[in-house]
């Protein structure tokens, strides 16, 4: 829907199909006949669906109509969370207590909802080494994670070294 509705006068149809204050349906009516009813209860007529044939107006006060379409669009952008896949990087020698770091700001982003990559990254020698072995070390440190998750894509070759993507469970 647009950002501003047509009320009372800026409406250009010359027929509309009209819907009261309590809902009640008054059918197609000219332009000034709904105008003359909607001035008569004291309320606004707005016209909600202009792309109908013949366009829909409903006979309420424009405060709470704005107020209704700006709730509902509250409620669709609160609903409408992005998930972003965050990444970090290991290699075979780091540190345990870097890994457990890690693995807790791992553990923070799958509880926000965001899917993790992690990289084994291997570079000069380490990228010849059996692949029993380095799937082995990513495992390890997917066991330091203190949170429920599941695997989203499983452990591959990717050309920084393995990777494996998880997602809250």
């Amino acid at each position: 829907m647009k950002d501003t509705a047509r009320i009372n006068h800026q409406i250009k149809a010359k027929e509309l199909r009209v819907i009261g204050a309590e809902g009640a349906n008054f059918g197609v009516i000219s332009l000034g006949e709904a105008l003359r009813r909607a001035e008569e209860v004291g309320l606004d007529l707005i016209e909600i669906s202009p792309g109908a044939s013949p366009p829909v107006a409903k006979i309420m006060d424009y405060g709470k109509f704005q107020y209704e379409q700006n709730k509902k669009q509250k409620q669709m952008r609160s609903k409408s969370h992005i998930t972003e896949t965050k990444s970090t990087q290991i290699k075979i020698g780091t540190g345990e207590h870097d890994l457990l770091l890690k693995s807790k700001k791992i553990a923070e982003w799958l509880s926000e909802g965001h899917r993790v990559k992690v990289d084994l990254f291997l570079w000069g020698r380490y990228k010849y080494m059996e692949f029993g072995f380095l799937k082995e070390r990513l495992e390890r440190f997917l066991k330091l994670i203190p949170h429920e998750y599941k695997i989203a894509d499983e452990i591959k070759k990717s050309p920084k070294g393995l990777s494996i993507t998880l997602e809250n469970a």
